[in-house]
Formats: C-alpha cells, sequence, structure tokens
C-alpha cells in the first residue's frame, strides 16, 4: 500500500501537551474489529468493557533520561544525544549500573554543523562522549567518560526523552507522569503509552472481576518511534528493539490461551513482543530476544486477541500495526470520529480498545 494510505486530517490542537489530572479520566474509544461499530466511554470504566478471565499483559519498561544536550568540545557548537542501547549484548539495566568510562553506546545524534567520527562531546554533570563511528540514519557508536555509574551521570545531565510533538520542555510532573505505574526495567526512550492511564485503583478493581496481568519487558527504541521515509511502506525497516518474555509470563499466556481466554495487549509494543515469541508450532518462546517485527495490513496475529492503545501519528509504523490488526478502513473511521469528537491525541491522550464485540 502507499504511505499516503494511512494519512488522517489531524487538528494541531488535537494533540496532546499535558497529561489529564487523573491518569483513568481518559476517554477510550472501542472499536468492534468485526463490524466497525464504536462506541464512547471513559477509561475508568475498563473493569466492565473487559471479560472476566481476559489476561491484560503488559509492558513493563521504564523510561529513561536519556536525552543529553551540550555541545562539541573544540568548536563550541550545540550537540545531542538520545542513548538507545549499549552497543554490546547488556541489559540496558546492567549497563546503567556500570561505570560510565569505557561504555560503548548506539545513540542518536546532531550537532550543529553535523557529528564527525573522532568528536568528543561534552554535557552536564561531568559527562562527556567521544563520536567512534557513524552508523547510518542518524545513529552513532559512542563511548562515554565520566566518574562514577552511567545511571549516575544521566541522573544528572539526562533529560526525560518526550516525544518532539510535545511542545515543552520536560518538568517534574513529567517525571512521574510519563512512566507507567508498574515501570520496572529501565530501557525505553519513549513511554509505552496505552499504560499511561493504568492506576493502582484501577489494577485492583481489573483483578476483583477476574481480569488478570502479567508483564513483558520491550526497550522501546527507534524501531517504535522512527517514521516511514519510504513511499511504499512495505519497505521501511524497523530497527531492532531488544524484549525479554520470561519463563513465568509465557507460561500465563499460554495457560490463558489453552483455557480460550483473552489474551488482551496494552500497547503496541506488547503486541510486536508477543508475535515475535510465537513459534512455529505457535507456543511461545520465553526469553531474551530482539525484534524487527513490522505489523501492517496482511500480517497475521498469533497469539493477541483484543488491543489497548493511543491515538498514533499519520503514516507512522503504530498505526500501521492497528491497521493489520482491524483493518484499515475501520480503523480510520474511527480516528475521523475521535478527531470530530474532540479525543485527545497521541503520547497524553485517549485511548481506544480494540477487540470482536461479540460477548
Amino acid at each position: 500500500m502507499a504511505l499516503s494510505d494511512y494519512d488522517f486530517r489531524l487538528p494541531p490542537e488535537a494533540i496532546a501537551q499535558e497529561p489529564l489530572a487523573e491518569r483513568d479520566a481518559s476517554r477510550l474509544l472501542v472499536l468492534d474489529r468485526q463490524t466497525g461499530a464504536l462506541s464512547h466511554h471513559r477509561f475508568s470504566e475498563l473493569p466492565h468493557l473487559l471479560r472476566p478471565g481476559d489476561l491484560l499483559v503488559l509492558n513493563d519498561t521504564r523510561v529513561v533520561q536519556a536525552r543529553l544536550l551540550g555541545h562539541k568540545r573544540l568548536t563550541g557548537g550545540r550537540a545531542e544525544l538520545l542513548l538507545v542501547h549499549p552497543a554490546g549484548a547488556s541489559p540496558v539495566e546492567q549497563a546503567l549500573g556500570q561505570p560510565a568510562a569505557g561504555q560503548a553506546w548506539v545513540c542518536l545524534g546532531q550537532s550543529s554543523k553535523g557529528l564527525k567520527p573522532g568528536s568528543w562531546l561534552d554535557f552536564e554533570g561531568g559527562l562527556s562522549a567521544q563520536v567512534e563511528a557513524a552508523l547510518g540514519e542518524g545513529q552513532w557508536r559512542v563511548v562515554f567518560l565520566g566518574d562514577g555509574s552511567l545511571a549516575e551521570r544521566l541522573a544528572s545531565a539526562g533529560r526525560l526523552p518526550l516525544p518532539p510533538y510535545i511542545a515543552r520542555a520536560p518538568t517534574a510532573e513529567d517525571e512521574a507522569r510519563y512512566q507507567t505505574v508498574y515501570a520496572r526495567a529501565p530501557g525505553s526512550i519513549a513511554a509505552p503509552t496505552a499504560g499511561l492511564h493504568l492506576t493502582p485503583h484501577l489494577l485492583e478493581r481489573l483483578a476483583g472481576r477476574g481480569i488478570s496481568t502479567t508483564s513483558v519487558t520491550l526497550d522501546i527504541g527507534p524501531g517504535t518511534f522512527l517514521p516511514v521515509r519510504t513511499l511504499d511502506e512495505s519497505q521501511h525497516r524497523m530497527h531492532p528493539e531488544r524484549f525479554h518474555l520470561s519463563a513465568e509470563a509465557a507460561a500465563r499466556i499460554e495457560a490463558a490461551r489453552a483455557q480460550e481466554r483473552r489474551v488482551v495487549a496494552v500497547g503496541t509494543t506488547v503486541v510486536r513482543t508477543l508475535e515475535s515469541a510465537v513459534e512455529e508450532t505457535g507456543r511461545l518462546r520465553a526469553g531474551r530476544g530482539q525484534t524487527d517485527l513490522f505489523l501492517r495490513p496482511g500480517a497475521r496475529f498469533r497469539v493477541v486477541d483484543a488491543l489497548l492503545t493511543n491515538f498514533h501519528l499519520p503514516r507512522s509504523t503504530l498505526l500501521m500495526l492497528v491497521c493489520a490488526f482491524a483493518g484499515r478502513e475501520k480503523v480510520l473511521s474511527a480516528y475521523r470520529v475521535a478527531v470530530e469528537s474532540g479525543y485527545r491525541f497521541f503520547s497524553y491522550g485517549d485511548a481506544m480498545l480494540v477487540e470482536d464485540g461479540a460477548r
């Protein structure tokens, strides 16, 4: 399909710039993916919209203060890095706890007049980095220099990487609200935004209705948020992202499937994790891995039965995944209704539940 097939009209005022005072006060648009029927709700109604026995699968990744603003040592020109993942195989959480000095990372980077291998960059908090190599598509291999652990240095020098469509600097409120309440494993440079609506009380209410939860971890990076730049979406290449599916989570998901209970993914990153971990036999493979899975119309979904998700950017791989799950025309029609009805879009916006409506 052409990239323009995933366009929709979105007025700038529909892009949420701030979170609501209460997480679960967001609106929730329910889409029946079989019929295209829509209904309007509040996210706080979720326990009564899901079915007893459903299994909610969460992404428990935690957003890292991974944005570094500084300057080039020789010229004083502006420089910026966004840490993506360690250059080696170490999990992000492990690498953050190790000394900063000598650590090599893959970063998105930019500067005045461009970055070059060999350049030294200086940031606040006594953290420096040398650019080692260009990796293409705006990514660079850099080696850090600084006292203490990398986590300590990022705590003093790093900023929360709010998306560029939030046209303001991050605040103290964002430190809490741009994380899910169950965030555990540091490793992401963007939040799994569908989970931002959940609260401890709402999770208790879900449990009281017989709706259980389990967690996977996918470190959100460029693979999730980089734009599609090819006119033919099939030519787009997803950047690999690291995930972990524990043996316990795999067993709980397999039990739900065996008992014909629904697996409800909270966010597109959970969908990509589960659909990447399923083997040819149909069973889930526990462990660590990485995924560059690009789910677009025509894709087969073998694990996920329903999807909780936010409203996504036009022409994005996230929108294409939702279109693959529910049908492009149904999804774009729902998006048109959402715009006309005043729903709030993107990270701090409202949510959508995509399911088979028959109960």
